[in-house]
């Protein structure tokens, strides 16, 4: 495992993303700032001009920019390869958007933790809402799924939210009590992928709702975030652990511990040719060949 410096303990890397050309863009949440690290290893910053807006989830768009969420500001941004930024307001009070991920419309998709509603905003800015059927559910991470449809975590509510590109909802409510799910991904097998923050597990759900369990060895490595990889392992954060956590698709639950104190992994992303990067709030992007899983 290598570990990137990218800035300082106080400015808080935490979503991570691999853009169309090459890099690996993050958020730094509590500075205000999208970064990028090249494959030589170089850092850009880029500001936002608004220092307590809160950059948190981040993805790459169909239009060949990175679009994050703002969810201090309540504002989706944009920003394009040579770090010009700008960013559109969300109407409806403070919708604390949060998840952001590309949909098979062409669109971005987002959460919308505080204000119980899934998004969508077009590249030109055009938002539409749609409110979630379970009170309080807090949805969290979102991602385009095997089925057409966007999948996303509903926090509170222990449950998986399916929502089609016309807004139509669907809520599968998850076996185990506290599951807690943030993260979400598509697999390679057809099936979604989540971790359960709270319950301490990865789980998959096919798009009928049938839902398979993993539980961690460690019941409080609190999971954060998941993404797939090109081979079918799915790799996880495990926030309250320290560590970089793979699931193999026979099963084979493993971890990766990071060294040093205080890691606080969070974002993760894989990039086409297999490696693993995980977005660590003490300064770091955590580096992982292919080959280490």
């Amino acid at each position: 495992m290598e570990l990137i410096e990218v800035a300082d303990r106080g400015a808080g890397p935490y979503g991570v993303a691999v853009g169309a050309d090459g890099g690996v863009w993050f958020t730094l949440v509590h500075a205000g700032e999208i970064g990028r690290l090249a494959a030589d290893g170089t850092v850009q910053r880029y500001g936002l001009g608004a220092p307590e807006c809160g950059p948190a989830v981040i993805a790459a768009g169909p239009d060949g920019a990175m679009w994050f969420s703002r969810m201090r500001d309540h504002r989706i941004g944009r920003i394009d390869a040579d770090g010009t930024a700008r960013s559109f307001a969300l109407p409806g009070g403070d919708p604390g958007p949060y998840g952001i991920a590309a949909g098979p419309d062409g669109a971005l998709w987002f959460t919308e933790m505080t204000a119980n509603r899934i998004g969508r905003i077009t590249v030109d800015g055009e938002v539409t809402e749609h409110p979630l059927p379970v009170a309080g559910a807090f949805p969290s991470l979102i991602t385009a799924g095997p089925d057409g449809a966007l999948w996303c975590t509903l926090n509170q509510a222990d449950a998986v939210a399916r929502i089609t590109v016309g807004g139509e909802v669907t809520v599968h409510r998850l076996p185990t009590g506290g599951t807690a799910p943030v993260g979400i991904t598509a697999g390679p097998d057809g099936a979604l992928w989540y971790v359960g923050i709270g319950g301490g597990l990865v789980g998959r759900i096919t798009p009928a709702g049938e839902v398979t369990e993993y539980p961690l060895a460690d019941p409080a490595a609190k999971p954060h975030a998941v993404a797939a990889g090109p081979d079918g392992r799915l790799w996880f954060t495990e926030w309250g652990a320290g560590r970089i956590g793979v699931l193999t698709p026979d099963g084979r639950l493993d971890g990766h511990p990071v060294p040093g104190e205080g890691a606080e992994p969070h974002g993760i992303a894989v990039a086409p040719d297999g490696t693993v990067y995980a977005a660590l709030e003490r300064g770091q992007i955590a580096r992982l060949a292919s080959a280490q899983g």
